[in-house]
């Protein structure tokens, strides 16, 4: 079965080029974190690769294995800030899968005890939220 092309005008591609604005939480040479505006749960933030990859169906391994030490990184720190009793942790591929905006991508999310997610509305969230929340995690992050 043949993988669908990467196409280049996708919504994170477009954030990563700097088209499109993001609430960053964390960035390096190969990966950015940023919050997702239609959150589930506060502090539900993406990592995605700066290299252009569909999904898991066609990233390489360096990249998949770069992307997955900056997934951990992000999570812990996430978990933190939120002070949160666990992790949720999904990526989707192709649009059987569930994968809506097709560029790798895994969602953080924190959870808590007792408390399910909000449903997914297509309803953004308040910027300042946003900017609140991932302020949180990049404290964490940096070990404050």
């Amino acid at each position: 079965m043949s993988q669908p092309a990467y196409d280049p005008d996708n919504v994170f591609a477009k954030i990563l080029r700097g088209d499109l604005p993001c609430h960053k939480v964390y960035e390096d040479d190969h990966n950015l974190a940023f919050m997702d505006i239609m959150p589930r749960c506060d502090g539900h933030c993406l990592v995605i690769p700066k290299t252009p990859a569909r999904n898991i169906l066609d990233v390489d391994d360096a990249t998949l294995s770069r992307l997955a030490v900056a997934v951990a990184r992000v999570a812990r720190a996430t978990r933190r800030a939120f002070a949160a009793d666990g992790l949720t942790v999904q990526q989707f591929n192709e649009q059987a899968g569930g994968q809506i905006v097709f560029h790798l991508h895994f969602h953080v999310l924190p959870r808590f005890e007792g408390v399910a997610l909000r449903p997914h509305t297509g309803e953004m969230e308040k910027p300042e939220v946003l900017a609140t929340n991932a302020e949180k995690i990049r404290r964490a992050l940096a070990g404050a």
